[in-house]
């Protein structure tokens, strides 16, 4: 038998997971956001307001971006439908945002996809549009992922 000590030790313990992985993807957040402005070309990183682009940086945000979603589904979402998530508001929010989540990984995925190579890269005739649609489908993301973030942190 568990005892109400244990349980709360317990609790504490999922309660800790739960913001150092808040923690970790926001983190990963950050650093998307910071090379998707560099990709792009806006301030505070190109003097000269153009949208040229280095290939090497290119190649650096696909894979962080790649990275970034993949945190989101491997801690955040797994461990919703792992059933390590025991508050069913929570499971409830997750499930209700998870079909449009899921959008905005197959929009960054095929992102990823068009620009993983170094062919790619270099030419990249249609970054700018690519990179507007992308950073809608971010955007959203992100709005979606605060929804749940922020109720997981909640009491």
């Amino acid at each position: 038998m568990v005892t109400k000590g244990e349980q709360a030790a317990s609790t504490q313990e999922r309660r800790a997971g739960s913001k150092n992985m808040v923690e970790k993807l926001s983190a990963e957040r950050a650093e998307v956001l910071s090379l998707f402005c560099k990709v792009a070309g806006l301030e505070p990183y190109n003097d000269n307001k153009t949208t040229k682009h280095e290939p090497e940086v290119l190649k650096e945000f696909c894979q962080l971006l790649v990275d970034y979603i993949a945190a989101g589904h491997f801690s955040l979402y797994e461990r919703i439908i792992n059933g390590s998530e025991r508050r069913r508001a929570i499971c409830k929010l997750a499930e209700d945002l998870y079909p449009r989540i899921a959008t905005t990984t197959e929009a960054a995925l095929a992102f990823n996809d068009k620009y993983d190579t170094e062919e790619q890269r270099d030419e990249a005739p249609d970054l700018g549009a690519d990179l507007s649609r992308l950073g809608e489908q971010l955007e959203l993301r992100m709005e979606l992922e605060d929804q749940l973030l922020t109720a997981l942190l909640s009491r």
